[in-house]
């Protein structure tokens, strides 16, 4: 299993309303240079919100929900105060309840 943390918030706030797609693709610019591997990813209506123990995130976040995942803490705290109005968190996935973060993307 991995650790990952995330960042949660309303996806129309994460992929309509922030310039997020300028961020990722700076800091993709930035792993790329340092030969980096990329460790963060967002992730439209996420899966892991509907395991059991994020009951009480799922039901304080607007839904339809966005997330970034990241196996990167300091990036996700770094979001977070950016964006100021999320929710976040860890957990450990894949498990039992939590399904990978990752399965559901697509590769471009």
């Amino acid at each position: 299993m991995k650790t990952y943390y995330y960042l949660v918030a309303s996806k129309k706030f994460l992929f309509e309303d922030e310039p997020l797609e300028e961020v990722f693709r700076e800091r993709t610019r930035n792993y790329q240079e340092r030969e980096k591997e990329i460790d963060f990813w967002a992730i439209e209506q996420p899966a892991f919100l509907e395991a059991p123990e994020f009951a009480q995130v799922k039901a304080k976040c607007p839904q339809p929900a966005g997330a970034i995942v990241s196996t990167n803490p300091e990036f996700i705290t770094w979001m977070k105060l950016r964006l100021e109005y999320v929710l976040t968190g860890e957990f450990q996935a894949p498990s039992d309840a939590i399904p990978d973060p990752l399965a559901s993307l697509v590769s471009a």
